[in-house]
């Protein structure tokens, strides 16, 4: 995940002569050392970089579940404490925080399917279900009007406006890939898309 000024990356990793997993950080031209910046059991991968760099969404298992927390940032390898971002009997997972930071867009399975989710950040404040038959990992275009997810191989489009008060439009396909994987990310200008397949 890169940083909101584009000069770090946050990723995941973990050995096989140890069961504690890590989150860590790193320059991404390479010029120094990477830096732990969380270790535990069942940590997973960290899923978005709030925009003003003071907080990391990652996916943590509780044993059962995957859960959203958020660890806070005042600098790599602070004293932040991690939180659970959204306390709840259900699964979530994917967060992806607007690009005004207001919002954070997240899957959950409590209607008994996957679902993309909105709600205000840090709150409180409602949420609001996005999609309509089924989502999975939300994306938001850099202008902050769009969020797009995947619908099993298809790629939807909902408008999104937050003032006066929060509208999203009904989803739109955008296109659709046999094999489509769960990696995609939108071009800043919102125009183009990189996908990942599998084969088979």
């Amino acid at each position: 995940i890169w940083s909101p000024d584009g000069k770090r990356v946050a990723y995941s990793s973990s050995n096989d002569n140890d069961k504690r997993s890590r989150l860590m950080s790193r320059l991404a031209d390479g010029s120094a050392p990477e830096e732990e910046i969380l270790s535990g059991e069942n940590i997973d991968r960290p899923t978005a970089w709030s925009p003003d760099g003071a907080s990391l969404a990652y996916i943590q298992s509780d044993g059962n579940r995957d859960k959203v927390w958020l660890l806070p940032l005042p600098k790599v390898n602070g004293e932040g404490k991690p939180r659970l971002l959204l306390p709840s009997k259900s699964e979530e997972q994917s967060a992806a925080f607007s690009p005004d930071g207001h919002w954070i867009a997240y899957v959950s399975n409590e209607s008994g399917e996957s679902q993309v989710y909105l709600q205000p950040f840090p709150g409180p404040g409602p949420r609001e279900q996005i999609s309509t038959e089924k989502g999975e990992s939300p994306a938001w275009s850099r202008s902050g009007r769009e969020l797009f997810y995947l619908n099993g191989n298809k790629l939807m489009a909902v408008a999104i406006a937050t003032k006066p008060v929060l509208t999203a439009s009904k989803p739109q396909l955008l296109f659709e890939t046999q094999n489509m994987g769960q990696g995609y990310d939108v071009t800043p200008d919102g125009q183009r898309f990189a996908v990942s397949t599998f084969s088979g």
